[in-house]
């Protein structure tokens, strides 16, 4: 056994507990690396030495470097203590908290065996379940649709149709998407993430001045409601976007830090360098947004005010948190804290672009937008740097990243306002789309399209990925729209959503199973021999053959 790949670490992603008598354990081990027999040794903290049940573990995944071996147990006690055994090559190696070892004193086992010394129920981190069948769609509020025909349009200074430069307004509004909730939910969409609409001076809303009230240019209070009440009664949630890192320089609080310095009651409340002339952090080397410290116990205060308000005021589903890995932890568990208090199934999802871990053990965020997922994608569509195996090895990776908990919130995306449109990375190639979009839906976690997806929209980076919706192509029944609907109903289905996953590569092919439902993704660059059972979706598939470019989902 190559001991320095084997990684245990409890009450991590590598042990964590699913309910007050459930445990899920992942012990790591070299790929290479191939025992007879894997088994977990476990009993009560207090009669380990003497009382003790063996389970075995099964080899579940494998990525580049490790295989992974997991188990879920239900225990009497919950105070848990464990080791490993490790059969292999006629002997059988023991891995405790002081390696692995030839032998093990069970008698002294109180010294180092792992222990998840008592299993608290406020500390088992609860899914937010809805999340575990919704189909999301983020909308660029001022791109999507103008539905408020008799307000004041004198700030829109984009023709509809034309290309947005940063300036851009293309009066975008509320009540647009109120009209087009039918649309969005015929397309098999069950959850909204919109950007951010409290009062500001720009398109995109991220530098807000005043975060109760909405933005004029988008509509009213009573406004958002009715969307909410309405997206509701369709059986569809919405998230409203968060920007608790910064604020707009014409934010009250922060005018007056500018108008009195250190006179100023709220002068602490930002991340002041000097005061004159005054420098301060930003977003970014955007000066006018300002940065909060959230270490301030009275931000940490004043936001989490904002945050409760809406969920009590429009009964909005989740936030999305903006620049979420550049806020303090302290204030991320006070958010959580008051949120989860007025609505449990509220759900929090950062915006961390990296590993997440950190903040993804049960007190601070629900989930991240999985940008991890949204680059293997790029990788292995866009850039030809992967194959169907390095890519089943990586989706396999960020898997083990976060606890399975974690993982089935987890919102994954092909793009955003953020990044090239997707479609515009793979050369206009819908064959590529329609292959990742098969992906999205197949990989653990909620998928979350970028509004327009459905009618192949491109676009480069910001600004140029935040297009008008073209609704001419409103009616049309294209190919990417008609598979967008049989995935979204596959994915509403409690039977796929809860099934486990399984991720191979075989003959260049890229295998997915979630349960009876089998994905295959031919990018290989030659056609490869296929032979499908009951295809629900498909695409350059013809007579027991897999074109590239290609996918088949079938079920067994």
């Amino acid at each position: 056994m190559n001991e320095n790949a084997i990684l245990h670490r409890p009450e991590s992603e590598y042990c964590f507990a699913v309910g007050k008598n459930t445990v899920r354990l992942r012990l790591r081990i070299a790929k290479t690396d191939r025992p007879d027999k894997v088994r977990v040794v476990y009993g009560g903290k207090y009669s380990y030495a003497h009382d003790r049940k063996t389970a075995e573990m099964q080899r579940t995944v494998e990525d580049r470097l490790f295989a992974y071996y997991t188990v879920t147990l239900e225990l009497s006690d919950p105070r848990f203590v464990y080791i490993f055994e490790i059969v292999g090559d006629g002997k059988t190696e023991y891995y405790s908290e002081d390696g692995l070892t030839e032998s093990y004193d069970y008698e002294l086992s109180y010294y180092n065996c792992f222990q998840y010394a008592y299993i608290n129920e406020c500390d088992i981190m609860k899914p937010v379940e809805w999340m575990n069948t919704a189909t999301f769609y983020q909308i660029f509020v001022d791109r999507f649709n103008i539905g408020d025909a008799s307000k004041d349009k004198s700030y829109i200074n984009l023709k509809w149709g034309d290309i947005p430069d940063p300036k851009s307004f293309a009066g975008g509004d509320i009540k647009g998407i109120t009209r087009k909730l039918g649309y969005l939910r015929d397309l098999g969409i069950n959850a909204l993430y919109l950007t951010p609409v409290f009062k500001s001076v720009s398109n995109h809303k991220y530098d807000i001045s005043d975060y109760f009230d909405v933005d004029g240019h988008f509509g009213s209070k009573a406004d958002l409601k009715e969307l909410i009440d309405k997206a509701h009664a369709m059986g569809m949630r919405v998230v409203l976007d968060a920007v608790f890192n910064h604020c707009s320089e014409n934010l009250r609080e922060f005018r007056d830090v500018v108008e009195r310095g250190k006179d100023s009651p709220y002068y602490d409340w930002f991340a002041i360098k000097n005061d004159r002339p005054l420098e301060y952090e930003t977003f970014g080397d955007c000066a006018y947004m300002p940065k909060f410290d959230t270490s301030n116990a009275r931000v940490r205060d004043y936001l989490t005010k904002i945050a409760t308000y809406w969920i009590r005021e429009c009964d909005i589903d989740g936030w999305r948190l903006d620049v979420s890995d550049e806020v303090s932890h302290e204030f991320w568990r006070h958010l959580r804290h008051a949120v989860k208090a007025v609505k449990p199934d509220c759900v929090l999802i950062g915006e961390n672009w990296h590993d997440a871990n950190i903040y993804l053990r049960g007190d601070q965020f629900d989930c991240v937008m999985n940008y991890a997922f949204t680059k293997a994608c790029l990788d292995f569509y866009a850039f030809d740097r992967y194959d169907a195996q390095m890519l089943a090895d990586k989706l396999s990776e960020l898997l083990m990243r976060n606890t399975d908990t974690v993982n089935e919130m987890m919102l994954n995306l092909l793009d955003t306002h953020d990044t090239h449109r997707f479609l515009t990375r793979v050369d206009g190639d819908k064959n590529k789309l329609m292959s990742a979009l098969a992906l999205t839906y197949f990989f653990t976690g909620a998928p979350c399209i970028f509004y327009g997806t459905e009618n192949a929209m491109i676009g480069g980076y910001d600004p140029d990925c935040r297009r008008t919706f073209d609704w001419s192509m409103e009616n049309e029944q294209t190919q990417v729209k008609s598979l967008i609907k049989t995935l979204a109903a596959l994915k509403h289905d409690t039977a796929f959503a809860d099934a486990g996953i399984a991720i191979g590569a075989r003959n260049g092919l890229l295998f997915i199973d979630r349960g009876e439902y089998r994905l295959t993704i031919n990018e290989s660059g030659g056609d490869r021999k296929l032979a499908v059972r009951s295809a629900i979706a498909s695409n350059k598939y013809k007579d027991g053959v897999l074109s590239s470019g290609g996918f088949a989902v079938e079920k067994a």
